[in-house]
């Protein structure tokens, strides 16, 4: 394994890169989509089965660990990686957008936020130096800079302030990082929907120097479109030769989207979360296992799937275990979930590397377009 941080753009289609991230835990294939573990779990799968689906890294939730059980508490018992069971990467974010969506139960200063638990209504204080000896004491191996997630809508002024403290933040996030051999410490851009202010972030976050780049502020409820304006330029705006991230997206063609104009990286609960309702995405689209129309039905849920849940059960089991709340009805939809996900990130590595994404999107759009029409 590698001694260090490093990454390396193996080829490229358009906006689109493929590569891989070098990390002493292992290697990250990029274009990634890093499932979320929230609370050190990846909700409904044992870390085995996360890794079965192709997930190369997982995304931890600073401000959820230091409230329960604890950063000190997991330090103590060896580390992150070790305490849920996962040997590979893990990135933590830096609990900014989580205490953002706090709003009554905070207060923003130049220093930090303080805030009160929404466990307990204990008042925590998060800063930039507390945020990254948190994330150091988690052994994260890619810390993320505290920010303040801008929320939308925001008008210019608004947007500025906000993005002018997250660079404030930024420097003091660097700083109290230090030099860490085979650790990581990306910084994200701000700026809301302006084209300059977004210019100015990426600026002064490349002037303090990161080991990658992350696209803050964006699916906070601007949509599809807006936010797919901003990446036509933002991401070109990063240095090239680091990874850049897409935090909180998103559903299939928001990371098809993404990945056209250059991101390197995304995260979302979406299949986690989607497993957990009785829905399941498929190449065809969603499907809603709930709806009475699948409760004789032998199909898999998706026949060109090779996870689990599609190996071995109809889509009527699938629609009993869901409509009766027995727990394997989320686990198996949330493995297929996550497999479907990584089976995607794979066809658009592959298609980066032959050069045929184009030709790869139409038939991603074609196929969701026809819809679940598989004959019985």
């Amino acid at each position: 394994m590698a001694a260090r941080f490093d990454f390396t753009i193996t080829a490229t289609d358009g906006a689109a890169r493929s590569g891989v991230i070098q990390t002493p835990r292992g290697e990250i294939r990029t274009p990634a989509f890093m499932p979320v573990g929230t609370a050190g779990t990846v909700k409904a799968m044992l870390p085995e089965s996360v890794r079965a689906t192709g997930a190369d890294v997982v995304l931890g939730n600073t401000y959820h660990l230091m409230l329960r059980p604890g950063a000190e508490r997991i330090a103590r018992l060896g580390g992150l990686h070790r305490f849920m069971n996962w040997e590979r990467p893990i990135l933590t974010d830096s609990g900014g957008f989580q205490v953002m969506s706090l709003a009554e139960l905070r207060k923003l200063s130049e220093e930090g936020v303080r805030f009160k638990s929404h466990i307990d209504g204990a008042t925590h204080q998060l800063t930039p130096e507390s945020s990254m000896e948190i994330q150091r004491l988690l052994g994260s191996d890619i810390v993320m800079a505290f920010d303040e997630c801008t929320p939308y809508p925001a008008d210019e002024a608004t947007a500025r302030a906000s993005m002018e403290l997250s660079m404030r933040w930024a420097a003091r996030s660097r700083a109290a990082f230090g030099e860490r051999p085979g650790r990581a410490l990306f910084g994200i851009q701000q700026g809301s929907i302006f084209c300059d202010l977004r210019a100015e972030s990426a600026a002064r976050l490349s002037e303090i120097g990161f080991d990658g780049y992350a696209l803050g502020g964006l699916a906070v409820g601007e949509g599809q479109e807006v936010m797919f304006e901003v990446l036509d330029y933002a991401p070109a705006m990063l240095p090239a030769d680091r990874p850049r991230y897409l935090m909180g997206v998103g559903k299939p063609d928001d990371i098809v989207g993404a990945v056209q104009r250059g991101v390197d990286m995304m995260d979302c609960v979406l299949p986690t979360r989607s497993g957990r309702t009785g829905q399941g995405w498929t190449r065809r689209g969603q499907v809603n296992l709930r709806n009475a129309r699948h409760r004789d039905d032998p199909r898999p849920l998706d026949s060109d799937c090779a996870c689990p849940a599609c190996r071995g059960y109809s889509r009527a089991y699938l629609h009993h275990t869901v409509r009766a709340g027995e727990m394997i009805g989320a686990m198996l939809l949330t493995w297929h979930n996550l497999h479907y996900f990584q089976d995607l990130m794979q066809g658009l590595r592959d298609a980066i590397a032959a050069g045929r994404l184009e030709g790869f999107v139409q038939e991603f759009e074609a196929m969701r377009e026809a819809g679940d029409i598989e004959p019985l």
